[in-house]
Formats: C-alpha cells, sequence, structure tokens
C-alpha cells in the first residue's frame, strides 16, 4: 500500500518531530492530542524546527512553507480518519499505548497501520488486544527525528509484511534509513549500546581507570564522540538507570545486562548528571579540553593509545571485547541482519564502527581470550557467546 496520509498521536517532543519529517516529505500530515495546549505547543515548536532549518540550509523555504500546508493539528480522534499510517509517540507506557491503539482501531477500522514509536517496550505486548494486530509494527525513530537518520522498523508477532512494507517505504519517503528489527529487549541499536556504558562502569568499579580516564580513552583511542560518563550525564543517570532496569528484566535478567551499583547508588543521591549539575562530573567545574593526538581513531595499536594514557588498552580491548560479545549474542538470536546491526549504530548513535566492525578491529580469538580471563572473578557478564567462541576457533583453524 502507497500512503499518502499519515496520522501522529501525541505533539510532544517526539510527535512534534515525526510530524515534521511526514509533512516534509509531502505527505499530508495530521497530528492528534487530546490536550489543545500541547496541540498549541506542538504547532509552535515545528514551526520554529522549519524556520531553523531552512536557515541552516537543511531545506529550503519553499520546502518548508509546503511543510507548513501539509499539516492539520486536530483533538478528536476520528479526524484521523483516511490516514494510511498512524504513528503513536506517548509516553512509555504499556497501558497507554493500548488504551491509545484501542481508540484507533475503534475510530479508524481495519484499514490504517498503526506504528508504535516505543524505544523500550514489546511491540506484540502493545499490540495484545488490538484487533487486527497484523497491521500493528514498530516505528522507532531517534531523539531528534530531523537529525538522526535511523528509523527501526519492527516486527511484532503478528504483523504483516504489508504493514512492515508501508512503515519502510514511509521511513524511506522521510529520508531516513530503515532497518528491520526483531521485536526483543531495545530492538538492535539500544540493545548493542548496552556494553558502551556498562563494561565502562564495570571498569570504573574494578579501578580499571577514573571516569575522566576512561573518558578520555574511550574519546582518543576509540573514536566515540562522547565518553561513556559524558554521555550519562547527558541522558541523566536517572533515566539511563531505568533504562537498564528495563532491559534487566525483559531480557530474564543476564548477568551482562545488570545495572550497576554505582548509578544505584549516584541516583539515590540525586546525582542525575547535566540537569541537576553533578552526576559523574560537577558542571559547575570547566573542563580542559584534550589535546589533539594525531590518532586516526578507533585502534588498538599499543604505541599509539601510550600517547593517551597508561591503561588505554585495557580500557579499550575490554570494552571492544563485550561490544563483540553482545553483537555475537543478537547475531544468535536473529535480532537482525548483519548489516543492519552495522547501520544501527552508526546511524543511531554515531559509533565510529558498527559493532561487527569493532569484533573484526579486536578480533573474535582476543575478545574471548579477554572474556575467559575476567570469567572466573566476574561471573557470569563475561561468559562469552557460542558464535563469538566458534569464530575465534575458525581464527586459529
Amino acid at each position: 500500500m502507497t500512503a499518502a496520509r499519515v496520522g501522529v498521536v501525541g505533539a510532544g517532543t517526539m510527535g512534534a518531530g515525526i510530524a515534521q519529517l511526514a509533512a516534509l516529505a509531502g505527505f499530508e500530515t495530521v497530528i492528534y492530542d487530546p490536550d489543545p495546549e500541547a496541540l498549541e505547543g506542538g504547532a509552535l515548536r515545528i514551526g520554529d524546527d522549519l524556520a531553523r532549518g531552512d536557515s541552516r540550509g537543511l531545506w529550503s523555504v519553499g520546502e518548508s512553507e509546503a511543510a507548513l500546508e501539509c499539516l492539520n493539528y486536530v483533538s478528536d480522534l476520528a479526524n484521523l480518519a483516511g490516514c494510511d499510517l498512524v504513528v503513536e509517540a506517548a509516553p512509555e507506557s504499556v497501558e497507554l499505548k493500548r488504551e491509545i491503539f484501542s481508540g484507533l482501531a475503534a475510530a479508524l477500522g481495519p484499514e490504517p497501520v498503526l506504528a508504535t514509536n516505543t524505544s523500550s517496550l514489546r511491540v506484540s505486548e502493545i499490540a495484545a488486544g488490538v484487533p487486527n494486530p497484523e497491521r500493528v509494527v514498530g516505528m522507532h525513530f531517534f531523539n531528534p527525528p530531523a537529525l538522526m537518520k535511523l528509523v527501526e522498523v519492527v516486527a511484532a508477532e503478528r504483523s504483516s509484511g504489508a504493514a512492515l512494507a508501508t512503515t519502510t517505504e514511509v521511513a524511506e519517503r522521510m529520508g531516513r534509513t530503515p532497518i528491520r528489527a526483531k521485536d526483543t529487549p531495545g530492538f538492535v541499536a539500544n540493545r548493542l549500546a548496552r556494553p558502551f556504558t556498562l563494561e565502562s562502569l564495570r571498569m570504573l568499579s574494578d579501578g580499571v581507570a577514573d571516569v575522566a580516564t576512561i573518558d578520555r580513552i574511550v574519546r582518543l583511542g576509540g573514536g566515540f564522540r562522547m565518553g561513556p560518563f559524558e554521555l550519562l550525564d547527558l541522558i541523566g543517570l536517572d533515566v539511563n538507570l531505568e533504562i537498564a532496569r528495563s532491559f534487566f528484566r525483559q531480557g530474564g535478567e543476564p548477568e551482562r545486562w545488570r545495572p550497576s551499583p554505582i548509578q544505584e547508588r549516584l541516583v539515590a543521591e540525586g546525582r542525575l548528571g547535566r540537569k541537576s549539575g553533578h552526576g559523574y562530573y560537577d558542571y559547575a567545574e570547566e573542563r580542559d579540553l584534550d589535546p589533539e593526538l594525531g590518532i586516526l581513531a578507533p585502534t588498538l595499536d599499543p604505541e599509539k593509545l601510550a600517547r593517551i594514557d597508561g591503561p588505554a588498552e585495557a580500557v579499550l580491548v575490554r570494552l571492544f571485547a563485550q561490544i563483540a560479545n553482545e553483537a555475537a549474542f543478537a547475531l544468535e538470536e536473529k535480532v537482525a541482519s548483519p548489516e543492519d546491526m552495522e547501520t544501527a549504530m552508526r546511524l543511531g548513535f554515531n559509533w565510529p564502527r558498527g559493532p561487527l566492525g569493532l569484533t573484526e578491529l579486536i578480533g573474535a580469538g582476543r575478545a574471548v581470550e579477554i572474556l575467559d580471563r575476567l570469567e572466573p572473578e566476574n561471573g557470569e557478564a563475561y561468559r562469552a557467546a557460542p558464535l563469538l567462541r566458534t569464530r575465534a576457533q575458525g581464527e586459529t583453524a
């Protein structure tokens, strides 16, 4: 089915961003929110963002004006009638999203594809009880939608091929890069990003290096735009902790996903990151910029890493080993294709390489060697994925 009319439920930051993309793509776009003030705020936000984008050359003034003409704001679900695809962008609550989808089904009938923008909930749980659940899919945009190119198209247990194809087509017309994801905790990008912070927290706990040193190593030697603790402070330690708890619970409580006691303690103390003025860093103090070392990161070259800090190699090999391990578990579970896994991390988190590229850098054999060395003392969090072990054996065959 070729879509012409797109609906968005929720006029908050994500909903407004998704609606803006739809309008820029030329879709007749209808934004629904039961709160008139939220609708007004969404309209103002979209107008400001479109003006800011055309001033920066992201689109032309003409495209911005045409997008505004495509937008309609409604407070009655019935006004979403005629939409080919409706994207729900409500807060992360299964009960709330089910209620919205039931209302959409009753008001709009069986025809439109119903997509949820959830980032952490199983799409199949949201679809439970919705008439014609085969038209329910996940369509996970990244924040801010206008700048982030990745969209995860999630197949629930009963999602039809036609519903997935329509969702993919809409994402492509919006100028996004859609990847296909299995309906598992965190889908692709958030799942593969787990080791970036969790292993860094374990290294901090083990005394491998302090916060500033780990961040510096990961940026200068790993090629990441932000270190793990800088990222945690930006996201908010409380927000990240809730995500970690959700992953741990939904995944059956695997040790490698266990939330960090360090994070639990800091949140209890009210140290939430930038928004509270103090997290892993104190934002009342100015921080010195790192020197330019001329390293084309990422690298595991000992001579290059010696320019950064003494524990640079130890930090990066542990981090890359756990990234390689999570990628292997994800491949075993067929969470996504190898190509889509690489795309997810480059576009969704701006990684310098995808997890399989980092696996090649460290080598499966070295990754398994590190995990096997750490497992006796640290437990199941370092159990090597069978696929990673198989690949390690293939390297020595």
